[in-house]
């Protein structure tokens, strides 16, 4: 795979080699036999987010962006394509042009963080979920996305760099460190939680954790529909999940989002109904818990106790 990289920001060269490694490997697994080429900028938020704004809408950074140069058809990918990706071909580049992808490098250093793997993971995993964008693999429906999911893990694991590596659609719900307060336990949750949301219209990501009050952890993630008002918020899906066990009393919970956000109004109005004095906590931009009792963030809300007995 031939990559034109575009450095707004420096990598290292044994970062840059994990990468193309996982590059080439890209075409074998799909069954190309064409030589291939992409264009791989490396960004900050800023740049991203003007790309993703102007692109598709969205103003606000995010950790990849891929551009296909090819419209596969419905259901195929590149490697049972082979007439229209050779009519890709590009004669300076004397291989077939695949399309453009952009990694911000500050998204991509958080989320290595939060996920508690290298750099080197982080970011090759990026470039493999945006080649298989390029490839005609998508995620949108829940059966595209567990083929293309397969697809990433395994030419991740071709390179050594298998799921247990990665952020996976199942991540490792046993990595919280013994020594995390509760509040921070709770937001670990939240954020592992937050990698099964089901987002393809906002594409903004939500986890909640929510804590009973005999200790017990619930949780749960946005779960978007096309049709917009079945969607539901992590938060009242991890609150349901636990009223459909019998549990109704809780002590607090934590909401991790891509980027800090409180509960919205339906949310507080489920979560009053069963925990008035609900700590709710979130995380901020600079990592730090913040916490707010529900009552302050739905005063004199309607519950059971407004009725007439």
């Amino acid at each position: 795979m031939k990559i034109d990289w575009i450095l707004d920001l420096p990598l290292s060269e044994p970062l840059m080699l994990k990468m193309q490694r996982a590059a080439d490997q890209c075409p074998l697994e799909e069954g190309i036999h064409l030589p291939c080429a992409v264009s791989v900028r490396v960004c900050d938020d800023e740049a991203i987010r003007l790309v993703n704004a102007a692109q598709r809408g969205l103003n606000r950074a995010t950790d990849v962006l891929s551009f296909p140069s090819v419209t596969w058809p419905a259901g195929k990918t590149a490697g049972a394509c082979e007439a229209l990706l050779r009519s890709e071909y590009d004669d300076d580049l004397d291989a077939c042009f695949l399309g453009d992808i952009l990694i911000s490098l500050p998204h991509a250093e958080a989320q290595a963080t939060e996920y508690g793997h290298s750099l080197a993971r982080e970011v090759t995993y990026l470039l493999v979920h945006g080649l298989c964008h390029l490839m005609g693999y998508d995620h949108i429906r829940e059966e595209d996305k567990t083929v293309m999911r397969k697809m990433e893990e395994q030419i991740l694991a071709a390179v050594d760099m298998d799921r247990d590596q990665i952020p996976s659609s199942a991540p490792d719900t046993n990595h919280i460190p013994a020594a995390f307060t509760p509040d921070q336990e709770l937001i670990a949750r939240a954020k592992e939680a937050k990698h099964f949301s089901y987002s393809p219209y906002s594409h903004f990501r939500v986890g909640a954790a929510l804590r009973s009050a005999d200790g017990r952890i619930f949780t749960g993630c946005n779960i978007e529909n096309a049709a917009y008002s079945p969607s539901i918020c992590a938060e009242r899906t991890a609150l349901f999940k636990a009223v459909s066990e019998g549990i109704h009393d809780f002590e607090s919970i934590a909401i991790v989002a891509d980027e800090p956000a409180w509960p919205c109004g339906v949310c507080r109005q489920a979560l009053s109904e069963f925990a008035p004095a609900l700590r709710v906590l979130i995380e901020d931009k600079e990592g730090n818990i913040v916490e707010s009792p529900l009552s302050e963030l739905l005063p004199a809300a309607f519950g059971p106790d407004s009725f007439e007995h």
